[in-house]
């Protein structure tokens, strides 16, 4: 039998007051992800203002993975030599130089009905970038999310990429634009280890790869440190944290895993957000999407994300709007696009467009 997990809700009466309302509501994004663990810290980050992305005062920015109309198929891995750039470990199709292709992104958002705050890509450790889809994200009125493999960690500290990341920084500080770096997501989870090796290894890599970038005064990234939020429960995904001095967002990725018939989002980051409320960083969701699986309750299950993620602390939701993962047609548990499903489409539309997580007060329309 496969595990369910499933949090009971209590059916209160309706109340009609306003007062009572207004409290049920405060209460509700006070405890916010972390099932009642307390108000969120006062955040601070080492990132500049007007330079490198910082959390809005209010809300949460909201993206999207948008992958290109080839679907990111292309093999590859996530390796040291691989050029992996999809989450997948397929790489992500560049646009030909000169013509960048913004238009699965665009036609994502006509269905949303707003423009997005953020665009990720995935990048290989040995691949160049930013490429022209990258430029044109960041020149147009969206922030990129730039998520990059990575490499053996002790390699990196004895100075063997030093001039791979020398070149990556310099060509990020000539974007001249802000943008998210999310280097070596997932770093605690199995498949990783070999190149990882261990927590220390990976804080001392990390230490080394900000110190490359600081040496090229690259300004205009906002490191995010982002493993999955499983990995908060059994793999002490927080022993990989390299301190609250060289990070400036702490991330998770939350898919609810193919192991569970059914799993609301809260349940998924509750050990992710208790861990987080002790550090005074802005939190990212980078990576969170709604099974296929779930077919009718999928727009119930976004309704009920859309509750757990307006959270003071969470100041950016990316949303995971890809099949990729899926091993075949039939794999109906790790595929979270919801093009074509006009129920979930509906209620990802109605998150998106929630003031909360429209903090630039972007015009929003019907959508498609």
């Amino acid at each position: 039998m496969r595990a369910r997990s499933r949090t009971a809700r209590a059916k209160l009466p309706i109340v009609g007051t306003a007062l009572l309302a207004t409290a049920a509501m405060i209460a509700t994004v006070a405890a916010g992800c972390g099932g009642g663990a307390g108000a969120a810290p006062k955040i601070t980050t080492t990132a500049r203002p007007g330079v490198a992305p910082t959390p809005p005062e209010q809300g949460a920015y909201f993206g999207a993975w948008v992958p290109p109309d080839d679907g990111g198929r292309k093999k590859g891995r996530d390796g040291e030599n691989g050029g992996s750039a999809s989450p997948s470990g397929a790489t992500s199709a560049s646009p030909s130089p000169g013509r960048p292709d913004m238009a699965p992104v665009t036609g994502f958002e006509r269905e949303l009905g707003r423009r997005l705050d953020i665009v990720q890509s995935y990048r290989g450790w040995t691949d160049d970038f930013p490429g022209a889809l990258e430029k044109s994200v960041a020149d147009g009125n969206r922030y990129l999310l730039l998520t990059w493999g990575g490499a053996d960690t002790r390699k990196i500290v004895q100075g063997e990429y030093d001039e791979l990341i020398q070149r990556r920084a310099r060509a990020v500080k000539q974007l001249g634009q802000p943008i998210f770096l999310r280097w070596s997501r997932d770093m605690e989870a199995a498949s990783a280890k070999k190149r990882v090796h261990s927590p220390q290894d990976f804080v001392a890599a990390w230490k080394h790869l900000r110190q490359v970038f600081e040496r090229e005064q690259v300004h205009n990234v906002a490191w995010v440190w982002c493993p999955t939020a499983r990995g908060f429960g059994g793999a002490d995904a927080g022993a990989f944290y390299p301190g609250d001095d060289h990070v400036d967002w702490i991330c998770a990725d939350a898919q609810p895993g193919s192991d569970f018939d059914y799993r609301d989002l809260s349940e998924s980051l509750k050990l992710f957000m208790q861990w987080a409320r002790d550090r005074p960083k802005p939190i990212m969701i980078a990576e969170f999407g709604v099974p296929v699986s779930y077919g009718e309750r999928r727009a119930e299950w976004l309704r009920e994300a859309s509750k757990t993620l307006q959270d003071p602390q969470v100041k950016a939701v990316v949303y995971f709007n890809s099949d990729e993962r899926a091993k075949n047609a039939r794999d109906r548990r790790r595929a979270f696009a919801v093009n074509g499903d006009k129920h979930a489409l509906s209620a990802l539309r109605e998150l998106a467009t929630t003031p909360y997580f429209n903090p630039r007060n972007l015009p929003v329309t019907s959508g498609d």
